[in-house]
């Protein structure tokens, strides 16, 4: 499985707003974009997206933006790239509605369906939070500068 840019700036801009998660002031997309070091107009995309998937509440206006709408903890990555990316396969033939040639005789299927389990089990359990707070901890004093 490899993550396009979409799910890598999609948890980008999650894991900055996490920074912000209870702020009664939404944070605004140029700040995130900038932040984060996504392109701005790619961001807008990202975050209809997100929106619509009900991670996101957007306001609009010169005093608008974007916040979280769920705890960040409560937030796993996995439903953010499935959002994102769509299943999480490593192969079709995991997919139920995809038809195999080998049909039940395949030797690799379970290796497949182990690879997909651990990754599972990896997104599963590491949360938005989990990143924000790794994030905190690998800057500067855990504060955050953008030039």
């Amino acid at each position: 499985m490899k993550v396009s840019t979409k799910g890598d700036y999609g948890i980008r801009a999650l894991v900055e707003l996490a920074h912000r998660y209870g702020d009664p002031k939404p944070m605004q997309s140029a700040e995130i974009a900038a932040r984060q070091s996504i392109p701005e107009s790619y961001l807008e995309q990202l975050l209809t997206t997100m929106r619509r998937a009900g991670f996101i509440r957007s306001v609009r206006g010169p005093q608008g933006g974007h916040a979280l709408t769920r705890d960040p903890q409560e937030l796993p990555v996995s439903e953010v790239i499935e959002v994102l990316e769509g299943s999480i396969l490593p192969i079709d033939c995991l997919d139920d509605s995809s038809a195999c040639s080998k049909a039940g005789g395949c030797a690799q299927r379970d290796m497949w369906e182990a690879v997909r389990l651990a990754i599972l089990a990896v997104l599963d359990n590491t949360t938005i939070a989990n990143l924000a707070d790794k994030e905190r901890a690998l800057t500067r004093g855990g504060a955050r500068y953008v030039i």
